[in-house]
């Protein structure tokens, strides 16, 4: 089955639950490793933020830092009402009372500020989430183009970039987030501590060490959580390839006809249900060691409030003063299970970042600085004793094959499904590289031309053409990016590719919206998907090798023979390579050359290969069989 990716997996017949594998033990200070990998990937998601937007870093960090001094400050002053309320009880002075309200006042304008503060955060931290989210997929788009072939062939790559673009494009941002969230915090505690010395020394020491019992816990649970993420990748991505096939508008007639529809959405609820007991398991685990180890906090919090209001009802601290030590107690508590819980969380941000970087320093080889031009004007195309394999495959898919195209000769390629016809054009393409042997244009070895360069020479249509959601006119114009949107080599290329009789019928025409995806737009039949593909093919002019893998297999013979012959007469200083199973159109080639196996068996004209009476003879004898 294919995945929406294009990948050529295939679902599981099973889908019992497997456990991901469980990371090996390592006594060596595995925990130390991954309190310091907290910070591994936090220096360059800063600078990414950075680089995004300046002023919203700026503001983040100010709005951070305030946020961390002004809990303190409304502790400190809710001691000072106290104390005051108490001394204004006690003497009934005027001016005591003015001093308490003051107090107030003064409280009421930082909690004020402070209400400004977190609203601030949350502001800039919604405007970065979007940048950085637009940014951040933008780089895995640029990273992906400058991906071969065959790494959008391998499953493996998929399930690494359907990783990095699923959860990575917000990691950043909250990596930062936390990052300064534990400054923020560690501000705090640093005055909290400040104020608690007053107390007791032992009463830090208390605060501090209450919250590591939950830490350590969710720190081991973030990385089950993502290695649980990683290993369920291929999952996934089948669930989201079955979303396609179920609800897009190109698979949904044949859904319905075959009534697939129950089976293919029972498989989604399989794979749902797989994926969700592991989900379970791991929260319930997490939850319930998090509320047990969470009690230890609680329970120490209790221990100080007691210490305190004995210490309060000794008279050995005021109203006041116990009044603030159990709120600056409580909110450091707060502020120290913040700190961990964002170590915590910054550890499982690295892990996810892992991934978003792995993705973007996968290691693409620069190509030379490659030639415009070869030695050997007029050349034509050569493939010398080519061989090559596809990654993973055990069979050659083209084996030793010699061939020799010349200027102005026509090429059709003959053979059963899978005999490397297509391959033989993905290595004219340079989508491969042939793993032995040659292939030349001019003389001059394709691995040595600029890969632009030779693809301007090269116009393809493959038999898996794409039907782009654009107006007719982009679609005709996307065979040539640098006329892109030239009207003028629209109707040109339409004229060529027999596409322009019922373009200029619609009412919109070359404006015309294709596609059912687009308000208004209109779905072509697959023999006019065909034409507008063919005129894609003519937009580049430069072109002197046209190559038509099996680009009218939807049309009938009829049509395909008038197609053919205005193809063969627009295109006669040009070299054209024809992969057809239609012997009525290959027989109008200069030459036919016939694989199978990857291999080139024979190779002459239409009337050569008759009279040698082999492979050609006999598959052109059974087709003519059919038509009698």
């Amino acid at each position: 089955m294919l995945d929406a990716a294009g990948s050529r997996r295939r679902p599981s017949a099973s889908l019992e639950v497997v456990t991901p594998p469980p990371e090996p033990r390592d006594p060596n200070g595995r925990g130390a490793r991954q309190l310091l990998g907290v910070f591994r990937y936090s220096g360059r998601a800063v600078e990414l933020v950075w680089t995004t937007s300046r002023f919203l870093t700026i503001a983040l960090a100010l709005l951070t830092l305030l946020g961390g001094v002004l809990p303190a400050a409304t502790a400190y002053v809710g001691k000072l009402i106290v104390d005051a309320v108490v001394q204004a009880a006690d003497t009934g002075l005027h001016a005591d009372r003015w001093a308490a309200l003051g107090y107030v006042a003064l409280e009421g304008g930082i909690v004020v500020a402070l209400a400004a503060v977190q609203r601030g955060l949350l502001v800039c931290q919604s405007l970065l989430r979007a940048l950085l989210g637009q940014r951040v997929n933008v780089m895995i788009l640029e990273k992906a183009l400058t991906l071969d072939l065959a790494h959008f062939e391998d499953s493996e790559f998929y399930d690494k970039m359907t990783r990095a673009r699923r959860e990575a494009s917000s990691r950043p941002l909250s990596l930062v987030t936390r990052t300064f969230g534990l400054g923020q915090n560690a501000i705090s505690l640093v005055a909290f501590a400040g104020l608690l010395l007053g107390f007791s020394p032992l009463a830090v020491l208390v605060l501090a060490l209450a919250g590591v019992p939950a830490f350590v816990a969710e720190a081991r649970y973030s990385g089950e959580a993502f290695r649980l993420f990683k290993w369920r990748s291929p999952e996934t991505r089948q669930q989201l390839y079955l979303e396609t096939v179920l609800a897009r508008e190109d698979y949904v007639k044949e859904v319905k006809l075959l009534g697939l529809a129950p089976r293919l959405l029972q498989r989604y609820r399989e794979i749902f249900q797989k994926l969700y007991r592991a989900d379970r398991d791991l929260t319930l685990r997490r939850g319930l060691w998090g509320y047990v180890l969470g009690l230890l906090s609680t329970l120490a919090f209790y221990a100080a409030y007691a210490w305190i209001v004995v210490e309060a009802v000794a008279g050995r601290i005021s109203l006041g003063e116990m009044t603030m030590y159990l709120l600056v107690f409580r909110q450091g508590q707060a502020a120290f299970s913040a700190s961990l819980s964002a170590i915590g969380g910054m550890y499982e941000d690295n892990l996810y970042l892992s991934t978003l970087y792995e993705f973007l320093e996968q290691e693409v080889l620069p190509g030379p600085a490659g030639a415009a031009a070869g030695p050997l004007p007029g050349d034509g195309v050569r493939f010398e004793n080519v061989t090559f394999t596809y990654p993973g495959a055990q069979r050659r898919a083209v084996d030793g094959v010699t061939l020799h195209l010349r200027p102005g000769r026509k090429l059709a390629l003959v053979g059963e499904n899978g005999s490397g016809k297509t391959t033989l054009i993905k290595l004219l393409t340079r989508l491969y590289a042939p793993e032995a042997g040659t292939i030349t244009l001019d003389g001059l070895d394709l691995q040595a031309w600029d890969v632009q360069a030779l693809r301007r020479r090269v116009g393809v249509i493959f038999q898996d053409f794409v039907h782009y959601q654009f107006p007719v006119g982009e679609n005709i114009g996307a065979g040539d990016v640098e006329h892109f949107e030239d009207e003028l080599r629209w109707r040109q290329a339409a004229g060529k590719g027999m596409a322009a009789p019922f373009i200029e019928e619609m009412k919109d025409g070359y404006r015309t919206q294709l596609g059912r995806w687009f308000q208004d737009g209109r779905e072509l039949s697959i023999g006019q998907w065909q034409k507008i593909a063919l005129s894609r093919a003519f937009m580049r002019e430069s072109a002197d090798i046209l190559v038509l893998d099996e680009p009218t297999a939807a049309m009938d013979a009829e049509a395909e023979m008038r197609v053919f012959d205005h193809f063969r007469e627009i295109t006669k200083g040009q070299m054209a390579i024809l992969i057809s199973h239609r012997f009525s159109t290959v027989r109008m080639a200069d030459e036919i050359a016939v694989l199978e196996d990857g291999r080139l068996v024979e190779h002459g004209s239409h009337e050569e290969l008759l009279r040698a009476a082999g492979r050609y003879a006999h598959l052109f004898s059974l087709q003519a069989a059919g038509y009698r």
